[in-house]
């Protein structure tokens, strides 16, 4: 038979210490192009994890190596990402930069948490 052995979840709530702020553009009023920050739509505490170096050849071939993986708590109904959300990164490393909701999962190994797949807006 085999022994029991504890494995401790991969992702654990001390290891989401970067503040993001998920939002949504809206247009301009009037018949000027263009659009806004309007509303934001939910903040929370994340991690963030950029492209690993094994995979580096893998997303300069696809073009996705400014996307990044970011893991929030499952906010249940609270809020749902879609991808008309854009998200802020409250870091000096993110500074300026806005990133488009691209993709979102559940976190096959803790059903507490979701994976979010964003990807830089230029």
């Amino acid at each position: 038979m085999r022994e029991f052995k504890y494995k401790p979840p991969r992702v654990h709530s001390g290891e989401l210490r970067t503040p993001i702020t998920f939002f949504e553009y809206t247009p301009n009023p009037g018949p000027e192009p263009g659009e806004k920050e309007e509303t934001t739509l939910y903040e929370c505490m994340a991690k963030i994890d950029e492209v690993w170096m094994k995979d580096v050849e893998l997303a300069k071939s696809n073009g996705t190596l400014s996307d990044i993986t970011i893991v929030i708590r499952d906010p249940l109904q609270d809020y749902i990402p879609t991808d008309k959300h854009y998200i802020l990164i409250d870091h000096p490393q993110y500074k300026d930069n806005r990133y488009n909701v691209k993709q979102v999962q559940p976190d096959p190994q803790n059903n507490r948490f979701i994976n979010v797949i964003a990807r830089l807006v230029k």
